[in-house]
């Protein structure tokens, strides 16, 4: 009896808070651009509860660019963050065990004026072409590689890249300042919905280069061991994300209530905004992937060279977290 008295007083000396934690809803951090299309699923996902669903607590942390995004993954103050495959093997060959899940299939394209006359890429010779994302962008360098491989054309000499912002470069195209714009995808359904043409979609740059798969360039990232230790956390995230995917696949209702994060201006806009999302979303990643991917990061490599890739010549090891796939996210009918 004695015991069992001595035992209660322990249990009532202990604090409540160690005692709630265990059963506490795990949390989540995940760090965006403020202003980033990657918002508009975890809206759908908040918006629902689909991670309240999956047992976890998402927190969307905004931030107000691509470099706050990384830096704040390096320091702690998010989980996770989206970026591409390339960064992640980068840090990874400095040391740093970050890894990548698929997040996105969708990205830009090449687009012209309808009134241009372009029908190919030798026509764009000797004319401006607006790129975003900066010199070692990975689409202007798997197009660089295109063009030599296709046409033996030298494009930092064949014609005149104007790097700049992506709304910039829109606002330049549809005045006619330049004569291309190769762009992120949802600037570039912008200008499609505006009536530009486009003229070749990155993701038949790698097909025309020998690569059969289709490759991911945008992804969750994070760091392996976080996901170790977080592991049904994580789980629980993902499939709260690709939760609020298939409703974004499916419901046409969801993308009008969602309408206002687009800043879509007309229902054109918007529905091509829709379908690019739609037809981006990964659904599978399998050895082929990640071999289409080495393939690919080595052709990034020769064109981009150190200031793409530092002082790796070749994908890291475990740069893709391979303990999840998306075949086992997809909901079930």
């Amino acid at each position: 009896m004695k015991k069992l008295v001595v035992l209660i007083f322990v249990f009532l000396l202990i604090p409540i808070s160690s005692v709630a934690s265990k059963h506490e809803t795990p949390v989540v951090r995940i760090g965006v651009l403020q202003f980033g299309t990657v918002n508009w699923e975890l809206d759908v996902l908040k918006h629902h509860g689909f991670d309240e669903k999956f047992g976890v607590n998402v927190e969307v942390v905004p931030l107000g660019s691509k470099n706050a995004t990384s830096v704040s993954l390096q320091g702690g103050a998010v989980d996770i963050i989206v970026t591409d495959w390339i960064w992640v093997s980068r840090m990874r060959h400095d040391g740093t065990p970050y890894t990548f899940f698929p997040y996105s299939m969708t990205v830009g394209s090449l687009y012209v004026r309808p009134d241009s006359g372009i029908e190919s890429l030798p026509q764009l010779q000797g004319k401006k072409l607006g790129i975003a994302g900066g010199p070692v962008d990975k689409s202007w360098l798997l197009l660089r590689a295109y063009a030599q491989a296709k046409f033996g054309l030298d494009l930092n000499k064949a014609l005149e890249p104007t790097f700049a912002a992506p709304p910039l470069l829109n606002e330049l195209m549809l005045r006619g300042d330049i004569d291309a714009v190769l762009n992120f995808w949802h600037y570039g359904a912008r200008l499609e919905a505006a009536g530009m043409k486009p003229l070749i979609r990155v993701p038949d740059l790698s097909h025309e280069l020998g690569i059969s798969a289709s490759v991911p360039l945008l992804g969750w990232v994070f760091n392996e061991q976080w996901a170790k230790n977080n592991q049904s956390a994580l789980i629980s995230f993902l499939r709260g994300s690709y939760a609020a995917k298939q409703l974004l696949a499916t419901s046409d209702s969801e993308w009008e209530r969602i309408r206002p994060l687009t800043k879509a201006n007309n229902d054109i806009t918007l529905h091509a905004l829709r379908d690019a999302y739609r037809e981006g979303i990964p659904r599978q990643f399998t050895q082929q992937e990640m071999d289409a991917a080495t393939a690919v990061f080595a052709i990034l490599v020769k064109e981009g060279g150190e200031k793409l890739a530092g002082g790796s010549t070749a994908l890291s090891q475990g740069t893709f977290w391979t303990l999840t796939s998306p075949q086992e996210l997809i909901p079930r009918k």
